[in-house]
């Protein structure tokens, strides 16, 4: 059966868009050759980068014409086929853009005429054009711009957000062609309140080049100012209330154990290029992955200053997911924390209500079942992730000892980052 729309790769980006375009009444497929089969059966795969969607969504998904697939000859049915595969950080902190190669290989072997192709996937400046676009028209025998349509635009969903939904998130659109941009803009259109054009897919791409890294150097700023204060005695948490309150020139940022989520910093805009490394980036990268070593350091200040070592403490963790009230635990400093833990002799347990199983080198990570009896009889309790569910201020009476490192204490009640 022909379809509007067909999303390839079912991740934190492709399942919200196919949500979207589903609510409009857009026909959709989804394809994702690992994820498609549970999607299907109405079940969220165990890797929780579905981002803030249950399995209800997925059912209601269902039921309003979604069709999940493994079948690539799907993909030769459809009017607008957007690209959403994941592009991982390689071990050299490049991105890996193999999947999305796979899934422009799988489009381009039943790529129709006037067929609008648009990348979503996190991507280099210049990838769209330099990457996307030979597969695509080696595969197909068509041409970019003459014979389909070819386009980026940069995922902006914020997981979580209850304020800024798909609709009300304006959508970037770069097209090879001004009529490429159009058709992009067209389909986007139908799901968001504003489209806006940028001149190209370089631009487009650069766009997330900026966002991405804007939020890696305003944490990594804050996160040297955590340092700075702790080491003055200063409440950085009260200077942050106040600066927040200029109408100019400021946004908030606060501090944490590190950074997660999807949105990799790329330090190298463009390495098939040999683009000049962003220094600046590079600099933010490199304060913001000393933190979950800073919170180590802390924690075994604090167990020293009652009497205790770091080997053979207790110690329970509250949140190991990258993002409050999500399931998500991509790139989350809770696993590189309970890693230097468990290796300076601690023993660790965590609490998170969103995850009910956790693993650390390789072994099974004990769950507290019962927070507050789990909370009283550890050495050290450290916040990492804020879960709406958490009575902090009761936590804070039971704990033995609780480092906050997200501010979400009374002043006062723990120990802040």
């Amino acid at each position: 059966m022909p379809a509007d729309l067909a999303v390839i790769g079912l991740g934190h980006l492709g399942l919200p868009l196919a949500q979207a375009a589903v609510a409009r009444s857009i026909a959709t497929i989804g394809y994702d050759p690992v994820r498609a089969t549970d999607l299907a059966g109405g079940r969220l795969p165990c890797d929780g980068a579905e981002g803030t969607l249950t399995a209800a969504d997925v059912r209601r998904m269902l039921s309003g014409g979604f069709r999940p697939t493994t079948d690539p000859a799907e993909l030769g049915r459809v009017r607008t086929a957007v690209i959403c595969a994941p592009t991982p950080p390689a071990a050299d902190r490049s991105l890996d853009l193999s999947q999305v190669a796979e899934a422009a290989r799988a489009l381009a072997a039943r790529l129709r005429p006037h067929t609008t192709v648009i990348l979503e996937s996190p991507a280099y400046p210049g990838s769209t054009e330099e990457f996307v676009r030979p597969i695509l028209e080696s595969g197909s025998g068509l041409r970019a711009g003459r014979d389909f349509h070819l386009a980026y635009s940069p995922g902006r969903l914020d997981p979580g957000n209850r304020s800024h939904g798909y609709a009300g998130t304006p959508k970037v659109i770069g097209g090879l062609t001004p009529a490429c941009t159009e058709s992009a803009a067209t389909f986007y259109g139908r799901l968001t309140d504003k489209v806006v054009r940028a001149r190209g897919p370089r631009e487009a791409e650069t766009v997330h080049l900026l966002e991405t890294n804007y939020r890696h150097v305003n944490m990594a700023l804050v996160n040297e100012m955590a340092v700075l204060c702790h080491d003055l005695g200063i409440d950085l948490w009260d200077v942050i209330r106040c600066a927040e309150t200029k109408p100019f020139g400021f946004q908030a940022f606060r501090p944490g154990p590190g950074v997660g989520g999807h949105g990799v910093p790329l330090d190298i805009p463009n390495p098939s290029r040999g683009a000049r490394p962003l220094r600046m980036v590079e600099l933010a990268q490199q304060v913001n992955d000393r933190m979950p070593q800073y919170v180590i350091q802390r924690s075994a200040t604090l167990l020293n200053e009652h009497g205790k070592s770091v080997r053979g403490a207790r110690v329970l963790l509250l949140g190991v997911t990258y993002k409050p009230d999500l399931a998500d635990q991509q790139g989350a400093p809770a696993q590189e924390v309970a890693t230097r833990l468990m290796e300076l002799g601690a023993a660790v347990s965590y609490h998170d209500p969103y995850v009910s199983n956790w693993s650390i080198l390789g072994r099974p990570v004990p769950r507290a079942d019962s927070l507050y009896e789990a909370a009283a009889d550890a050495d050290l309790t450290i916040l990492l992730q804020h879960h709406r569910t958490y009575d902090l201020q009761g936590l804070a009476v039971k704990a033995q000892l609780l480092l906050d490192t997200r501010g979400a204490t009374p002043a006062g009640a723990a120990h802040r980052l």
